[in-house]
């Protein structure tokens, strides 16, 4: 057994950001880190990193968008401050009832 950490799986500093259902197919992983202090960083970012999947903006544009436990709602995603340790989860409408 060795004293040494687990190999770096993010930053202390992240956000974790998760994707379900069609929201994961779109961006092709579960979950990912990312460095961000407001929710508008998170986009931002997820769009960069995800530029090359086809249907990944349309999807996360159309998903409710969880700040921890709390809907975000209407808010303007520059107003939604994250925070080390946070996590967004993106949830496309599902059918059903």
């Amino acid at each position: 057994m060795s004293d040494q950490p687990p190999e770096d799986v993010g930053n202390e500093n992240d956000v974790t950001v998760r994707y379900w259902a069609a929201a994961r197919a779109a961006a092709g992983i579960e979950s990912e880190q990312v460095s961000a202090s407001s929710l508008a960083a998170v986009l931002t970012e997820i769009s960069r990193r995800h530029q090359d999947r086809d249907r990944f903006d349309a999807v996360i544009d159309s998903c409710s968008i969880l700040h921890g436990e709390i809907p975000v709602g209407a808010r303007d995603p520059k107003d939604v401050a994250v925070a080390p340790g946070d996590s967004i989860e993106f949830l496309p409408p599902f059918a059903g009832g």
